[in-house]
């Protein structure tokens, strides 16, 4: 691998080369004044992943958002509901819109904010699902209200300024008792790939700055999802580990995702000897036995449900009938409460008058 070609290998917050030049010049002139704090610069993240869908191997680079997807799509099925109409919101190449069928939802609404990504992004094997395709940004939905009974996403809401925002947007457009599907990347996704970047830059200019992106904490999610107003929410985390030759191989796959730099401050070149140095340092303190690295990432997955009336309430305050102090004893209060009943329940039974007192009679 030559040097130039060295020179243009991305982490996810670190966008370098003459192309992340131009992106950070018409990030400049695109910024405007709001009273809210943004991150990322959208419209470089636009770009970046418009040059992704220009490869002719796009594909091959999508093995982790086509696993998440397919996982995302199994937990649409194990909601025993089929679904009218449906919105993948980020759907990028389709990861998980081609794993639903008629039997998950009758409509289906694919958005991406990379138009040319749309355009290659596969649609549902099953074509008897009516399904159209819109550019929309994540950040600014332009749905009517009530407008969905399901919404998914996965792995795009990480480059979403104002998640909050978001959120009370998905909220909006979904129906009542309708349900929101995600996956986003966790605090402790490429922590390998953090820690030695930071060690090579220290030993090599003294100082560091930050070059992987700041990812969501599992124990924030579920106040977001509260605070824009879904219920009964279930929150589970997983790791996927991926082996790589070197951490080259592994930042040139990212690239490849579409996961470059965003920041508005991202710093537009890595020197080589750190570079090199970082990579020494991956192998030293996380490299397998064979001579591979692993880079963690970490999906968290997430389900809210819109409020209806027909939804199951949690009883009032004061009602409960087993003490929480009894928990190390659960199965023997769940016996006696059992007996209990079924005593209970004897005795409210009318009995049949028996055959033989009617004739004494």
């Amino acid at each position: 691998m030559s040097i130039k070609r060295l020179s243009l290998l991305l982490c996810p917050t670190q966008l370098q080369g003459s192309f992340c030049c131009g992106a950070r010049y018409m990030s400049q002139n695109t910024k405007t004044n709001t009273s809210t704090m943004n991150v990322f610069d959208r419209l470089a993240k636009k770009l970046q992943r418009d040059r992704t869908a220009l490869n002719e191997d796009y594909h091959k680079y999508n093995y982790i958002k086509d696993e998440v997807g397919n996982r995302l799509a199994d937990r649409v099925y194990d909601i025993n509901r089929k679904f009218k109409k449906g919105l993948d919101l980020g759907c990028g190449y389709g990861h998980v819109s081609r794993h639903l069928t008629k039997d998950a939802v009758d409509e289906l609404v694919m958005c991406d904010h990379s138009a040319l990504v749309l355009e290659k992004a596969f649609t549902p094997e099953d074509t008897t699902i009516n399904c159209q395709k819109m550019v929309v940004d994540e950040e600014s939905l332009p749905f009517e209200p009530e407008s969905f009974n399901l919404v998914t996403s996965s792995l795009s809401l990480h480059w979403v300024n104002q998640l909050p925002h978001t959120f009370s947007q998905i909220m909006k457009c979904l129906r009542p008792d309708g349900v929101f599907i995600g996956a986003i990347f966790g605090g402790d996704t490429l922590y390998e790939l953090r820690g030695s970047l930071q060690l090579g830059e220290t030993e090599r200019e003294g100082g560091f700055a930050a070059h992987i992106s700041p990812f969501a904490a599992i124990r924030d999610i579920g106040g977001l999802l509260n605070s824009a107003g879904f219920t009964m929410l279930t929150i589970d985390t997983e790791e996927i580990r991926v082996g790589y030759p070197s951490m080259f191989e592994l930042m040139d796959d990212l690239k490849g995702m579409g996961e470059n730099n965003a920041s508005w401050i991202r710093k537009l070149h890595l020197h080589r000897d750190t570079m090199f140095a970082a990579s020494a340092i991956y192998k030293e303190l996380y490299g397998n036995e064979d001579g591979s690295v692993p880079a963690t990432f970490q999906i968290i997955y997430l389900i809210g449900w819109k409020p209806d009336s027909s939804q199951p309430k949690p009883l009032e305050r004061g009602t409960g009938q087993i003490s929480i102090k009894d928990l190390y004893r659960l199965d023997e209060v769940v016996k006696n409460a059992t007996e209990d009943m079924v005593k209970k329940t004897a005795k409210e039974m009318p009995y049949p008058p028996d055959d033989g007192d009617d004739k004494k009679r």
